[in-house]
């Protein structure tokens, strides 16, 4: 097939994991524009190597590569030998890191605008997910990152705080395009089977950025209120949760722990919809400060009408307000939090007017459907359609 836009990601699609929320909302706006199109992922764990979805095709680099570094330098290897094919028919080509940004931009021929959208800045994440990478391998991964951001066509952030970070690299203002995450706001659904009476829940992965630990020690404070469970929606597979699971016995939780392991997306919809509160601790790290989040758990668990009590990061504030949605609290505060879970709890009528309004300001402005239309709005600008 002959396609007129590409998009690409260094992530694993599908996926239980928020990120492959984004790409399938994003890449959809994209072959909505142009026709159908090409999607570029990695693969592994049983997924094809490649799919066909009507005027859509899905292509999955699936080599298993262990060292982190050797593995996104061949997947870049691997997208540029698939635009090659592709390259003189492409208008926009849509990419999601700088390991698919390379290619995008440096394959011979190119004719297309390149999109390149900066959910976070590898240089920076890498110095927590994978804190062995030398200073020296930093260093070349934000050469590529400013190689990558100064050659595309336009850049797409979902936060005013990633965006400030963009710039700060000099990207001209111009050339930012502030583009939400979103969610659909959930109808009825069903309690969950064989959910607690009364639980807080926590979504996402398990990473040390995500504050998994705070949540934990918070948690022991609230022993004394003896029916309420905390039930962790993990994205990740069960075996990645060993170290949490180990601290979690140190601190005699577990046995007030409900694991939930890479469920399906209307099932997390479920679980938020009938919590008592939605916990965001995201701790305050460079990661979630100097570049920024957009944390997508927030916004569903404001979408499912749930307050929110999540860390006072500048991203978050972009998101909700204090008392009016949930309760924001001084990042890494197990004390803290802990208090501002137990107020929402002593007060539910309070608790359950702050989900409603929650619920209102995603309605009002956090949809997939608004942020969408900004991203189709991107689109138009460096490549008109006749569509």
């Amino acid at each position: 097939m002959r396609h007129r836009a590409a998009y690409f990601a260094f992530d694993r699609f599908p996926s239980g994991k928020g990120s492959a929320v984004h790409i399938a909302q994003m890449a959809d706006e994209l072959f909505e524009q142009f026709g159908g199109g090409l999607l570029g992922v990695l693969g592994g764990g049983g997924l094809p190597a490649y799919q066909r979805e009507g005027a859509r095709e899905i292509v999955r680099f699936g080599a298993q590569i262990p060292n982190l570094i050797d593995r996104a330098e061949a997947y870049s290897a691997w997208v540029a030998a698939v635009l090659k094919d592709h390259v003189d028919s492409l208008e926009v080509v849509h990419v999601r890191d700088p390991w698919s940004a390379l290619p995008a931009l440096t394959v011979e021929g190119r004719g297309y605008k390149v999109v390149f959208e900066v959910n976070g800045l590898p240089s920076i994440e890498m110095g927590h997910t994978w804190p062995w990478a030398s200073p020296a391998t930093l260093g070349k991964i934000r050469e590529l990152e400013r190689f990558c951001l100064d050659r595309c066509d336009a850049v797409v952030v979902p936060s005013r705080v990633i965006g400030d970070a963009v710039r700060g690299l000099g990207v001209p203002e111009e050339k930012v395009h502030l583009v939400p995450n979103g969610a659909d706001l959930p109808g009825e659904t069903p309690r969950p089977a064989g959910a607690p009476a009364r639980y807080l829940v926590y979504v996402g992965a398990l990473q040390p950025w995500q504050g998994i630990d705070v949540l934990l020690r918070a948690f022991a404070r609230l022993g004394d209120l003896a029916d309420l469970r905390l039930v962790i929606c993990s994205s990740v597979p069960e075996r990645r949760a060993k170290p949490v699971r180990r601290l979690a016995e140190r601190l005699g939780v577990a046995g007030r722990l409900d694991w939930r392991f890479a469920l399906p997306h209307p099932e997390v919809a479920a679980w938020l919809a009938h919590a008592e509160v939605s916990v965001a601790p995201l701790t305050g790290c460079a990661r979630n400060l100097d570049q920024g989040c957009a944390p997508l758990k927030v916004i569903e668990s404001m979408a499912a009408g749930v307050p929110v009590v999540a860390s006072d990061l500048p991203a978050v504030r972009e998101l909700m307000a204090d008392g009016e949605h949930g309760r924001l609290v001084p990042a890494d505060r197990p004390a803290e939090l802990a208090r501002a879970v137990r107020i929402l709890l002593e007060y539910p009528g309070e608790a359950a007017a702050m989900g409603a309004r929650a619920r209102a300001r995603v309605a009002g402005g956090l949809t997939w459907t608004r942020s969408r239309a900004r991203l189709a709005g991107v689109y138009r600008t460096i490549a008109p359609s006749d569509r």
